[in-house]
């Protein structure tokens, strides 16, 4: 089991090196940092352009692997992601983010897992009933509704209901906390601006999960060892979750690591939509600006969540398959 969760630890944190480093040399081929100096009032002349350019390590005269290699070693020696082009740090600007955005994805994440497993194994145990159609049809609209028209949605909704009870009960701007809020009152406002983001973010991500879950519960519904239970004597419910949800759930514990990435993505127009000033919304800023350094940063955040997403998904793996504790 250790040896196993070592080879795939490794092989994770090779790919994020990889993915950080190739979005580095992207960014710099395609990206025009300099046209954010030439389109400001009074513009900056070429030479004073590349001076800025130059002082981030973003010049474009310089090699681009040679700035690579600048940028990876500030990295390794200082833990410095560099400056951005309004001059910002970027390792303290991601890391004042961080905590916004790990919020809203972590208590996403879980409750979209819970919630999608759970109408996965009900749909298919319900196979082809009234229930099992609206969750299959209801998923398929969440899937071809884009995130941020979906999050739009639930705002009008939520300030519909705020006016028939003739007080603001759900927030949708901001993520609270209000200067001098303390104690209960600022986990109250942190609570009340989770909401909706959140709903919006288990919405996206239990779609999926339920689609997936589902397939993996009927093709265990019909397997030889839940027959035997019954034989044995069980109850159809009780070899289900005994023998059934337990197996079904395994190849779901390698799904759930990598469709975060979904969520990622979806999480980063939900801080637009909501005016939340997390990674993501800094990620997509960077990217309609030009900021190599930043997109880079951005792209190692993203990259390191997945790597802890997917160690995780490896511990679940071999926590529900005992052919993979017992690997040499």
């Amino acid at each position: 089991m250790l040896g196993f969760l070592a080879r795939r630890l490794g092989i994770n944190t090779v790919l994020v090196v990889l993915a950080t480093a190739l979005s580095y040399v992207v960014a710099s081929l395609v990206m025009d940092p300099g046209a954010r100096f030439r389109l400001q009032t009074p513009p900056l002349g070429p030479d004073a352009i590349a001076a800025k350019l130059a002082a981030i390590g973003a010049d474009p005269r310089e090699p681009v692997l040679s700035r690579l290699g600048a940028w990876a070693r500030g990295i390794l020696w200082e833990g410095n992601l560099g400056r951005g082009l309004a001059g910002e740090n970027i390792t303290q600007e991601i890391a004042g983010r961080a905590g916004t955005s790990l919020r809203l994805l972590v208590i996403g994440s879980l409750l979209a897992a819970i919630v999608g497993i759970g109408l996965g194994v009900w749909g298919a145990v319900r196979q082809y009933r009234l229930s099992d159609q609206v969750v299959g049809i209801l998923s398929y609209v969440v899937f071809a509704t884009p995130t941020f028209v979906l999050a739009i949605l639930l705002m009008i909704a939520a300030t519909a209901l705020n006016s028939a009870l003739g007080f603001q009960f759900l927030e949708f701007t901001g993520e609270g906390g209000e200067a001098g809020q303390t104690g209960l009152a600022l986990l109250g406002d942190r609570i009340g601006h989770l909401v909706l983001p959140t709903l919006v973010l288990v919405l996206i991500g239990a779609a999926g999960y339920s689609r997936v879950q589902r397939s993996a519960m009927l093709d265990v519904l019909s397997a030889e060892y839940i027959r035997t239970a019954r034989a044995k004597g069980l109850r159809r419910t009780q070899a289900i979750w005994r023998h059934g949800v337990r197996v079904a759930i395994i190849p779901m514990s390698t799904f759930l690591a990598y469709s975060l990435g979904t969520l990622i993505a979806g999480s980063a127009a939900i801080e637009i939509v909501f005016s939340w000033n997390g990674v993501g919304r800094y990620l997509v800023s960077s990217i309609g600006q030009g900021d190599i350094n930043a997109i880079a940063g951005g792209t190692a955040f993203v990259s390191v969540v997945l790597l802890i997403a997917a160690s995780l998904s490896d511990v679940l793996f071999g926590l529900l398959d005992p052919r993979v504790r017992g690997a040499r």
